[in-house]
């Protein structure tokens, strides 16, 4: 049975992803963060698919924390063949209002981490000659958006070390791709106003806000032989937003 390894998975947009890939036979291991309760039913929602999976409360902005997640996940499946880069923070503001430490955290956690995942994830999936590699971006990342300039230069930088990744690990036949999220109904847009949501709907061609589950879908393609020969790209899904 395969394993994935999905960074940020207890909650939201991560945790569809989970259970998407637990559906598809997928072992499942996954970070978190700080709600350990909401980790307990990301276990039991992937659980309920016949497969197993655990939760490893680590800090994806650390190389070290990124090192433990590797070496557990290898110690309790002896492989990872997906990993899902979908940890992720937004500290927005206007650029005059952004501090030095909001600009930080945000890179930090959305660019580093991805690349500190990566990074160890690259010396597993060498070994084995197969592995599939995806990156949670965000049309932030491609068309930009005020008030959101640390998080888009943070997501801009993931396409390029998606891109870059690609190419170095063609070879052996790992693939890098990443997944832009255009707006999506999680936790965070429910916290906004009414009139907020009307005009975020209004430039949604669709005309609706994306669900977890269609980021998941998403996921789910390019953790699967349907992409095999599918590399360096970038997946807008966004209703036509970009």
């Amino acid at each position: 049975m395969s394993t994935a390894l999905v960074t940020g998975g207890s909650r939201g947009i991560g945790r569809a992803v989970c259970v998407k890939l637990a559906e598809r036979g997928f072992n499942i291991a996954f970070s978190y963060n700080s709600n350990e309760e909401q980790a307990k039913e990301t276990i039991a929602l992937c659980e309920e698919k016949g497969v197993k999976a655990v939760a490893y409360k680590y800090d994806v902005s650390s190389s070290e924390d990124c090192a433990k997640l590797i070496s557990d996940t290898l110690e309790a499946f002896n492989e990872i063949d997906v990993l899902v880069n979908n940890a992720g923070i937004t500290r927005d503001s206007l650029i005059m209002r952004i501090s030095d430490e909001d600009i930080s955290k945000v890179i930090d956690v959305n660019l580093k981490g991805t690349f500190y995942m990566m990074r160890e994830v690259s010396r597993v999936m060498l070994k084995q000659r197969k592995g599939s590699i995806i990156n949670m971006s965000s049309v932030v990342g491609v068309a930009g958006n005020a008030g959101q300039v640390n998080y888009a230069a943070s997501k801009a930088g993931v396409i390029g070390m998606t891109k870059s990744l690609a190419k170095e690990l063609a070879k052996r036949k790992i693939r890098v791709n990443a997944i832009a999220p255009g707006m999506i109904a999680t936790d965070m847009t429910a916290k906004l106003s009414d009139a907020a949501k009307k005009s975020i709907i209004d430039s949604i061609p669709f005309g609706e806000m994306g669900q977890p589950e269609d980021i998941a879908n998403a996921v789910a393609f390019f953790a699967s032989e349907d992409s095999r020969y599918i590399t360096g790209q970038v997946l807008l899904v966004d209703g036509g937003m970009v």
